[in-house]
């Protein structure tokens, strides 16, 4: 055999070896991957769920001995509050059919200010009226809310002004 033909043999032999090498060694880095993948997979599925605890804000608030105002909105929105005289911290509010527990937010301006963070609700009462928000999608839900209290005009002697007689010399 000539040497050239040995150089050559052992050259084929040599590429041959890499390649089956680094083939190896591919298959053997992407088996663990697979493998530390399927375990996880199968302990999230062993493991077992654990309960959620209550969400105060999600269960219906208990009305009994509480007092009840009812509002009439404009396009015919009917909401009721129920304030109890022991928790001024919290309100219950009627709102299509579904009672939501809304918690007492502090504000500057003296408005009374009642949020439910879970489903987005914010209910604002002044003086003159009250108004529903959805803070999640940052719309009204009713405006213009006003109690019978709200609703009695206002006494017409108030709103007169008074005559004055101005006499020049």
């Amino acid at each position: 055999m000539s040497i050239s033909k040995l150089f050559m043999a052992c050259s084929l032999a040599l590429a041959s070896l890499t390649m089956a090498a680094a083939h190896a060694e591919d298959a053997t880095a992407k088996k663990p991957v697979k493998k530390a993948v399927a375990k996880t997979a199968k302990k999230a599925a062993a493991k077992p769920v654990e309960p959620k605890a209550p969400d105060e804000e999600a269960d219906e608030p208990a009305i009994t001995d509480s007092a009840v105002t009812e509002f009439d909105c404009e396009l015919g929105n009917k909401i009721t509050i129920y304030t109890n005289s022991s928790d001024e911290a919290h309100i219950a509010l009627r709102w299509k059919k579904r009672l939501h527990r809304l918690t007492r937010v502090g504000t500057t301006t003296g408005a009374n200010r009642f949020e439910n963070k879970l489903y987005g609700l914010v209910w604002i009462g002044i003086p003159a009226k009250g108004m529903l928000l959805d803070s999640k999608q940052n719309r009204q839900l009713a405006n213009e809310c006003r109690n019978a209290e709200q609703m009695k005009p206002v006494s017409t002697a108030a709103n007169q002004p008074t005559s004055t007689k101005i006499t020049i010399q």
